[in-house]
């Protein structure tokens, strides 16, 4: 992923309800959302959605397709990939990194 694409997807993200639209259509998977869904879900006026997805789009995160009236709106899981592998490249200098436990994991005590 070059510079340019991830400041995009970075700036796109450090938003409040840019950020909770990603999320959204993250956990809803490829199949994405509808608009309407998604407006229902984040309690967004339609024109403030419309512009946050466009934003998003924009800078590459989702994807937008038609299925009759409705618009779709999908996460772009490859472009998430790529976002987090320029992100963790060379992650502490090749050497072995102790495992990332995310925020809501527990971790075990040991026996």
């Amino acid at each position: 992923m070059k510079n340019k694409a991830v400041i995009d997807a970075l700036s796109a993200l450090a938003n409040e309800h840019r950020l909770a639209v990603f999320r959204l259509l993250v956990q809803a998977g490829p199949e994405g959302q509808p608009a309407g869904a998604i407006a229902e879900a984040l309690d967004l006026p339609a024109s403030s959605l419309s512009f946050h997805l466009a934003h998003l789009n924009r800078a590459g995160l989702i994807t937008q397709s038609r299925d009759g009236r409705s618009l779709i709106y999908a996460a772009d899981f490859t472009a998430m990939s790529g976002l987090v592998g320029f992100l963790t490249e060379n992650c502490c200098g090749g050497a072995s990194c102790a495992p990332v436990v995310a925020p809501t994991q527990k971790k075990r005590k040991a026996s």
